[in-house]
């Protein structure tokens, strides 16, 4: 049970502990982390819930639909509801990097807890393919989705409203192809290996563009 247990907390503690040390200029509240962190946790018994109700009542009648609303959708829009309700606001949320912080933690914090699930139901011996692809994944669509939030934040009230539907829509639109990858293709490796390094390459390459902007903004 501990063995499990450590197994599920570990890639999403590592991951979260790579991003969070990155913001290097004013770190965040390890408080207000963790309960960005609880509250992604706590998505996972009502996400799960709908996404069993929608598989037993077969309310979509195809695949690419399921995947779309049940998986890609469901998930993100609640990460972002609470990141926007939560977090968006707070006084502490105050550059554009923190957007990040506090997206990957939500994130993950749904990650890990499905991840500790998966495990007890599955076995200890999948850790390792779990924490390469789902735990990581929903860390990178997480640093996706605090980077756009943050461009909304941090920009004329003219642009703001794309930049937060952007926020929302671009996570969706990721989550659901991942998802399509694993569950439409027999060789589904050989697409997800290149859409893995396209995602980790796109998600650190938005990470380093907000780092840029904190240090424009503090350049006299």
């Amino acid at each position: 049970m501990i063995a499990i247990i450590s197994a599920g907390i570990a890639p999403g503690l590592a991951l979260l502990s790579y991003f969070y040390l990155k913001d290097q200029y004013e770190s965040e509240p390890i408080s207000l982390v963790l309960r960005s962190f609880i509250f992604g946790a706590l998505l996972v018994f009502p996400i799960m819930f709908i996404q069993y109700v929608l598989d037993v009542e077969a309310v979509f009648s195809s695949q690419f639909l399921y995947t779309f609303v049940a998986v890609g959708f469901l998930e993100e829009f609640f990460k972002w509801f609470i990141l926007f309700f939560t977090i968006y606001q707070h006084i502490h949320f105050n550059e554009h990097y923190d957007g990040i912080v506090y997206g990957v933690s939500v994130s993950l914090g749904f990650a890990t807890l499905e991840n500790i699930l998966y495990l007890f139901a599955n076995g200890v011996e999948h850790a390792f393919g779990r924490a390469i692809l789902p735990v990581s994944s929903h860390a990178l669509f997480g640093v996706i989705m605090g980077y756009y939030l943050g461009k909304g934040k941090f920009t004329s009230k003219e642009n703001r409203f794309k930049w937060i539907v952007l926020s929302c829509s671009i996570p969706i639109l990721l989550h659901s192809i991942y998802d399509s990858i694993l569950l439409s293709y027999l060789n589904w490796k050989y697409i997800m290996v290149p859409f893995m390094l396209f995602l980790w390459w796109f998600a650190l390459h938005k990470a380093k563009k907000a780092k840029i902007k904190i240090i424009d903004n503090k350049l006299p």
